[in-house]
């Protein structure tokens, strides 16, 4: 057995209270205290940093653990290992002597391990008449036992900042990206604000990057790109609102509201804008002729291809998108893939139908032909749509691409859609005799 009273150290190395404290706290090990050796020098490994040892110091560590006959570190047997120096400079990687000593020094210093000399300073052990040890002499890994939690702990918390730090210098990467990029769209296609002062920020914030990153210097650079980023995409998407057709003053003069809708639910909704009925049906009703591009109209002198795509962004401007909450009261299930499991925004709306479009098996050329046909918004709530319905949908996918056709002909409407959804949240009511 492992003596319980202090041994201090052989030859002219001096006795210090530090040392003295160091051997107290290694032997105070709670009972039944184990762990796998590799493992917890694994975590000595991760808190190398936190334990102000070297890579060098670590090699020794790991030869003086090879000399541990089990696996497991058990305070309920001796901990003492006592390699000669010839062994362990072996096990060592070739270490030599002088510097095999140096770094034994660095891992007492480090409270990892502690000495434990005999009375003539060699390492060896007495056994007795069993053949159990009596006494050992040598290096003892008590104190890597007892400070086994706060090493694992320490390793974690090193572990999580570094994937933290990654995480904030790949979210930097992107943000970079995206700003430049922006930039460089806005300038050539002429969007009307001071981007060259825009530039010279965005340089600025670049230049006080430090080269050390580290979650104390990274973050307040990393919001300011985030801030600057922002600031671009909304003059970018009030360009964008100003330069759409805002439903032209002579398309809102030949439309003609549907006089007889089909629910007051329906008609409440809008319809958009007649949605579900086909332009020759409209004029037969309203005995109204079907009206056409005029002659000098970029529509009128379109090839067939451009005129299929002024018809798709007419349809798109013509497809009536609702408010935020009302899609969300009528679709709660998409809330759940929004970042950070809620919906603030258009944007988180966006973000979390791509997700949604994944898991449903939805193509993505059948969603951007989606998109390009109803619009980014209003594709976004047929996806919400879907993904409550999902229980009635077999193939998402493919009844995407039929409402996609639908609303190419003027015969969708999302209304209806989700009032359908609105009113399967609502509790029948029950008549009155």
């Amino acid at each position: 057995m492992e003596s319980d009273y202090v041994t201090t150290p052989f030859g002219r190395r001096p006795m210090t209270l530090a040392l003295l404290l160091k051997q107290r706290r290694g032997e105070a090990i709670a009972a039944g205290t184990t762990r796998n050796k590799w493992n917890l020098f694994r975590s000595v490994c991760e808190a190398r940093a936190g334990l102000d040892v070297t890579d060098r110091a670590l090699t020794v560590l790991d030869a003086l653990l090879s000399f541990y006959p089990e696996d497991e570190l058990s305070s309920d047997k001796p901990l003492v290992v006592f390699p000669s120096n010839a062994q362990l400079s072996l096990r060592a990687r070739g270490m030599a002597a002088a510097t095999l000593r140096r770094h034994l020094a660095l891992l007492v210093e480090a409270g990892l391990i502690s000495r434990k000399d005999s009375p003539n300073g060699k390492r060896y052990v007495r056994r007795g008449r069993e053949g159990g040890i009596d006494e050992a002499y040598g290096f003892s890994l008590a104190p890597l036992l007892a400070r086994a939690g706060e090493i694992e702990t320490m390793a974690a918390r090193i572990v999580a900042d570094r994937q933290m730090l990654r995480g904030m210098k790949e979210q930097l990467t992107i943000c970079r990206r995206d700003i430049a990029k922006l930039i460089s769209a806005a300038v050539e296609e002429a969007v009307p604000g001071d981007w060259q002062r825009i530039s010279s920020m965005f340089q600025a914030i670049l230049q006080r990057i430090p080269k050390a990153a580290n979650l104390e210097n990274l973050p307040p650079i990393l919001k300011e790109l985030e801030i600057a980023r922002e600031n671009i995409v909304n003059l970018l998407e009030l360009h964008e609102k100003m330069q759409m057709p805002s439903a032209s003053e002579s398309q809102i003069e030949r439309h003609i509201q549907n006089s007889h809708p089909e629910s007051i639910i329906e008609f409440e909704a809008g319809l958009e804008s007649g949605q579900g009925v086909t332009a020759e049906r409209r004029a037969e009703r309203n005995d109204q002729p079907e009206t056409k591009p005029d002659d000098d109209s970029p529509e009128a002198q379109a090839s067939g291809g451009e005129r299929w795509r002024f018809a798709v962004r007419k349809r798109a401007t013509e497809l009536k998108s609702f408010p935020l909450t009302m899609i969300l009261q009528a679709c709660p299930d998409i809330s759940d893939y929004g970042p950070g499991g809620a919906i603030g925004s258009w944007r988180d709306l966006m973000t979390a139908v791509i997700v949604v479009r994944t898991m449903l098996h939805v193509s993505p050329s059948a969603y951007e032909q989606a998109c390009a046909v109803m619009g980014p918004e209003n594709a976004a709530t047929v996806i919400a749509c879907i993904l409550q319905r999902g229980g009635c949908i077999h193939s998402a996918g493919g009844y995407l691409r039929d409402l996609t056709r639908r609303a190419e002909r003027g015969e969708f409407a999302l209304g209806p859609m989700l009032m359908a959804l609105l009113r399967a949240k609502d509790p029948p009511v029950a008549k009155l005799s």
